[in-house]
Parts: C-alpha cells; sequence; structure tokens
C-alpha cells in the first residue's frame, strides 16, 4: 500500500496578541510530534480578522519552526492585508529568491 505524506494544519485564530505567539509555535512543534507524514505545513489564515505586525511576527516565527523541524510553511487563506503587510517587511518571498509560497484568500 503507498503512503499518502498528510500535511500538518495550524490555524490561526482571528485575532493574535503577543503573548499567543510562542504558544502557536509551541502548538506547531506539538502537532508535527503527535502526526503529519509531509513535509509540508499549511498555516491556515482564513479566520484571521486582524493583520497586524503581530500577525507578521507570528507567521514569521512559525516559518522559522517550521524550518528548524525541517519542514516548510505554507500560507493558505491570507488576506490582502496580511500579504501587503508581509510583502512590506519583506518577509513575502523566501531566503533564495522564490516565491514564497503563499496563497491569497478568494
Amino acid at each position: 500500500m503507498d503512503s499518502i505524506e498528510q500535511p500538518v494544519v495550524l490555524e490561526l485564530p482571528g485575532r493574535i496578541a503577543p503573548a499567543d505567539v510562542p504558544l502557536l509555535c509551541a502548538r506547531l512543534r506539538r502537532l508535527t510530534a503527535d502526526g503529519g507524514t509531509g513535509r509540508e505545513i499549511v498555516c491556515d489564515a482564513g479566520r484571521l480578522a486582524v493583520a497586524d505586525l503581530t500577525a507578521v511576527h507570528a507567521v514569521a516565527r512559525l516559518r522559522l519552526t517550521a524550518r528548524r523541524l525541517g519542514r516548510e510553511l505554507r500560507l493558505v487563506n491570507a488576506g490582502p492585508e496580511l500579504l501587503a503587510l508581509l510583502d512590506l517587511t519583506g518577509l513575502g518571498g523566501d531566503d533564495q529568491g522564490r516565491a514564497a509560497p503563499l496563497i491569497p484568500r478568494c
């Protein structure tokens, strides 16, 4: 039987407070330890109602945590405000100059 790689999925809350950022990273570490066989981590920003610099900080820290775990973070359902802030802060692309795996919400 072929094994199918299942990504780990992490949903962002409606608003992220600064104290939530380390908790989100810890949750991501727990999720990767508990399951998800794929290299990809899907970060669903569809519920995020407030796109501010704390949300940008959270995405940056989650990307770093994913890389430290040997995985890649893919942000999905991100609103235009969050995508614009990520671009403005230089976090819209990855280190190799390729387009970052960011998928805007429809």
